[in-house]
């Protein structure tokens, strides 16, 4: 059964940066590519960037390329979220997602497998 962990979220003052680290268990990171995706409070799931199962690939949402860098560690099983120039309006739980499928996608309907999410609080 793949089991996906986040961790990492906390409160951090504008211009901060954070690491979210999500680990998967149950099987083969590379088995998968990976995303990230983020949910404030009463918004939709809205995708922040996604990494290819080779790592060779990784795509960004405008409101965060430039600031954010995904990465993978298929060693430790486990992918991160590098946050940097944070602002208030990244506030979120961040959750991460593997999808086993052929295509890198930013829907977050054909992702397999979900964390439970981790909170990250930006203050101005």
């Amino acid at each position: 059964q793949v089991q996906l962990v986040e961790s990492g979220g906390g409160l951090v003052q504008a211009g901060g940066s954070l690491r979210l680290s999500c680990a998967l268990s149950g099987r083969s990171l590379s088995n998968f590519a990976m995303g990230w995706f983020r949910q404030a409070p009463g918004t939709e799931r809205k995708f922040v960037a996604i990494i290819s199962w080779s790592g060779n690939s990784t795509h960004y949402a405008d409101p965060v390329k430039g600031r954010f860098t995904i990465s993978r560690d298929d060693a430790q099983n486990t992918v991160y979220l590098q946050m940097n120039s944070l602002k208030p309006e990244d506030t979120a739980v961040y959750y991460c997602a593997a999808d086993q499928g052929a295509f890198l996608s930013s829907d977050s309907g054909v992702y397999d497998y979900w964390g439970q999410g981790t909170q990250v609080t930006v203050s101005s």
